[in-house]
């Protein structure tokens, strides 16, 4: 019998320019065996870390047209997956569609910000209505910006200790989803560790990565495109925290031994091969 070929829909913006949102999540997910149907939710000559003006189109009424096809042809999903969203009238679209797929997965990746701020874009009414999307979702990814915001708390600039992280993850699921990730979490020196808990197992989970001295956009992306690539087929919760972590750091270290210029991104394509592995990961600990 075929082996049935999962698909997503992809609710992210696409920039020309710079490797990130659906620049990389499509190639990612068609690597580890996936469709990825993309509903674009804005298209942008390139992103907006460092490029300078940026040429944006917003696509909500192209969003609202497309959900319409998919609905008179009866087109189904196995997960819907949604990120950066440029508007406030798109949570409404990524709302009906994680509510249609109520039998697949829903990953909500909240991106509103980083290192301690908002990106300019995101509204206040955008990042309280964000909570809407957490509410349906069965996985969040947020990093610890993104999770502070969801909470109404102040970013942590500070070293997280256990206890902190536990309570972090366990108000993040009191909204709604059974799973939660946050990502680029500072417990020990000369680490980033991305925290995990599975609400329905009552685990709580830890992936520590080796730091780079250096930034780049679009990791969250690849992170999260990974992990729901490999949850959707088969892993556990922390197997594929294991395996998202393992290919954005070894994509980071690639692109920081070249040298290559910060604002255009990870060199995902060079490590790409290996996620058409099979192996199981193991280097994950309990939290």
């Amino acid at each position: 019998m075929q082996r049935r070929i999962k698909r997503i829909l992809a609710i992210h913006d696409m920039s020309g320019v710079g490797r990130c949102s659906l620049a990389v999540i499509a190639p990612i997910l068609s690597a580890m065996g996936h469709q990825c149907c993309p509903l674009p939710t804005a298209v942008l000559s390139t992103h907006t870390g460092g490029f300078g003006e940026v040429e944006l189109c917003d696509l909500t009424g192209y969003m609202r047209g497309a959900m319409a096809q998919y609905d008179r042809l009866a087109i189904d999903f196995d997960c819907v997956y949604s990120g950066f969203l440029s508007s406030e009238a798109q949570i409404d679209v990524c709302l009906d569609a994680l509510r249609r797929c109520a039998s697949g997965l829903r990953v909500v990746d909240p991106v509103m910000g980083d290192n301690g701020r908002p990106y300019r874009t995101y509204t206040e009414p955008m990042q309280r209505r964000m909570i809407e999307l957490v509410r349906v979702a069965d996985l969040i990814t947020p990093n610890l910006t993104e999770a502070c915001i969801l909470l109404g708390e102040p970013y942590r600039f500070e070293p997280m200790s256990v206890g902190q992280a536990r309570k972090l993850l366990v108000r993040l699921a009191e909204l709604g989803p059974s799973q939660v990730v946050v990502t680029g979490v500072q417990m020990s020196p000369g680490k980033l560790t991305n925290i995990g808990y599975d609400r329905g197992h009552g685990a709580f989970w830890r992936v520590d990565c080796e730091a780079v001295p250096v930034s780049y956009p679009g990791t969250g992306d690849i992170f999260t495109a990974v992990l729901t690539g490999a949850m959707l087929s088969g892993d556990s919760l922390p197997m594929a925290m294991r395996r998202a972590a393992d290919f954005d750091e070894l994509a980071i270290k690639t692109t920081y031994g070249y040298g290559a210029d910060q604002r255009e991104g990870v060199l995902f394509e060079s490590v790409l091969p290996t996620l058409w592995s099979t192996g199981i990961p193991e280097d994950y600990h309990s939290l």
